[in-house]
């Protein structure tokens, strides 16, 4: 009998116990923190940080000073412009992390929306994280080159993932964006909330991808003897019109919502004019002058290049795009435009002998007058006078990668940046810090690669190795 009252007592408090435990679990679970989230919650997440933390801030704000459409005069910015830190591995560290970190995402919707996954109904998620993974995927082996990818985001099972050349992501790169194709091609599942790009138009994302296909095929214009053509076939499923352009359209005019580029300018102040930008488009009068800078007074003042004194504005000229006003702050961020894609439609007809490549440049300009709040007789006009003449024999091609370098400015300074980088011959850089420490050619790796894949890490020099597609050897 006492021990029949002992096993009771046992068993009853192992159940209050165990009850306990279960209580416990359920107070301390964060019910707001989801432990499975479906394929379609994770469409914002990775749109957000592909059009923010990959395109509008510090690659491009960096980008711009390397580039020479801004002159940095203040802080990092500052010392962009004079060569200063610019090899070290903090510098892009936190670029590179946030880029493995939406391209992780990415992964797990195709993952969740592959054959036999729970969320395998949604193609049009399943698209949009294939695309992304091209487009962060690219800005990832554009800036450093050769970057780990095929071991990549494995977690536990590959802590030190080996680096891929460039040669062998580039395909990839394609490979995602004709599965993307297929995947919206298939999609019947779609929402429209979250798509701060199309709001469930996936006709647009199909020709997003096109386009995004021929900006890549005619990046490897010196590597492949095909690019052009390559990048011409996907342009005929491309965009149609600026309505097309790949645009991230979500900002308030709120300290905390607006456009990156603002929040920067009025938080930091670390960007002037370019002498060497103002002083190109001001030998061709370009009417997109008061559309670009700012004056001091009642004039322009642009930053000499490299040699700038320090100064958080008043000084020199600012961007006049990058501005205060709601409009400026609700400004969208430029993932790739109309007229990027009809400048490379031109580029791609001259390299391919298509006595069409006029038209499109001449269509190129008239777009981005639009896009900057001209017109089109303004853009007409532009390219009649001043373009026409420069188009004599030899200078073609140097001037059309002109127009498409005064036409990137200024959220479109990674474009511009990687134009440079394949075809330096067009422009004359103006910053001696150039001659003095060197061009940033590519970016250094990062400070969480040197402390966990130290081993696997390319040796490389960045004022003086190029990427593989801007002419340089792999690693």
């Amino acid at each position: 009998m006492k021990t029949t009252k002992i096993l009771l007592l046992f068993v009853f408090s192992f159940f209050i116990f165990s009850c306990s435990e279960d209580k416990m679990d359920e107070v301390n679970m964060e019910l707001n923190d989801a432990l499975n989230v479906s394929a379609q919650s994770m469409v914002p997440d990775v749109i957000l940080k592909s059009a923010v933390e990959t395109t509008a801030t510090d690659i491009a704000w960096y980008a711009t000073v390397y580039i020479e459409h801004s002159a940095g005069t203040w802080a990092q910015s500052a010392d962009a412009d004079k060569r200063i830190n610019q090899a070290s591995a903090t510098t892009f560290n936190n670029s590179w992390n946030q880029l493995y970190d939406v391209m992780n995402v990415c992964k797990v919707i195709i993952e969740k929306t592959a054959p036999g996954g729970p969320d395998e109904s949604n193609q049009y998620a399943r698209g949009i994280a294939q695309l992304l993974t091209a487009y962060n995927l690219a800005v990832t082996t554009d800036m450093w080159g050769e970057v780990p990818w095929t071991e990549a985001l494995q977690g536990a099972a590959i802590l030190q993932p080996k680096y891929d050349k460039q040669s062998t992501i580039y395909p990839l790169i394609q490979t995602y964006l004709d599965d993307a194709i297929v995947s919206f091609t298939a999609a019947t599942n779609i929402s429209a909330v979250g798509d701060y790009i199309y709001a469930g138009d996936k006709a647009k994302w199909i020709k997003a991808a096109y386009s995004l296909k021929a900006r890549y095929y005619l990046r490897l214009s010196n590597v492949d003897a095909n690019a052009a053509s390559k990048a011409l076939t996907a342009i005929t499923n491309g965009f149609g019109s600026s309505a097309d352009a790949f645009m991230f359209k979500a900002y308030a005019a709120t300290a905390t919502g607006e456009n990156p580029w603002v929040q920067f300018l009025a938080d930091r102040t670390h960007l002037s004019v370019s002498a060497s930008f103002y002083n190109i488009m001001n030998t061709r009068n370009d009417p997109r002058i008061d559309k670009y800078f700012n004056k001091v007074g009642t004039a322009y003042v642009p930053a000499p290049n490299g040699t700038a004194i320090l100064t958080q504005g008043g000084v020199y000229s600012t961007s006049a795009i990058t501005n205060s006003t709601t409009a400026g702050r609700t400004l969208p961020t430029p993932m790739m435009t109309f007229h990027e894609l009809k400048f490379i439609e031109a580029e791609a007809k001259f390299r391919s002998n298509n006595a069409t490549w006029a038209a499109a440049l001449q269509a190129a300009v008239e777009a981005n007058f639009v896009f900057n709040g001209l017109t089109v007789a303004q853009g007409t006009a532009y390219y009649t006078t001043v373009v026409l003449p420069r188009l004599t024999a030899g200078n073609e091609l140097k001037e059309i990668l002109t127009q498409k370098y005064i036409a990137l400015y200024e959220h479109e300074a990674i474009e511009a940046y990687n134009d440079y980088r394949r075809v330096p011959s067009f422009l004359t850089l103006a910053n001696p810090n150039n001659a003095l420490v060197g061009f940033v050619w590519r970016f250094p790796y990062a400070t969480s690669e040197e402390q966990s894949n130290s081993a696997n890490i390319p040796s490389v020099n960045i004022f003086t190795e190029k990427v593989w597609w801007a002419g340089g050897a792999e690693k």
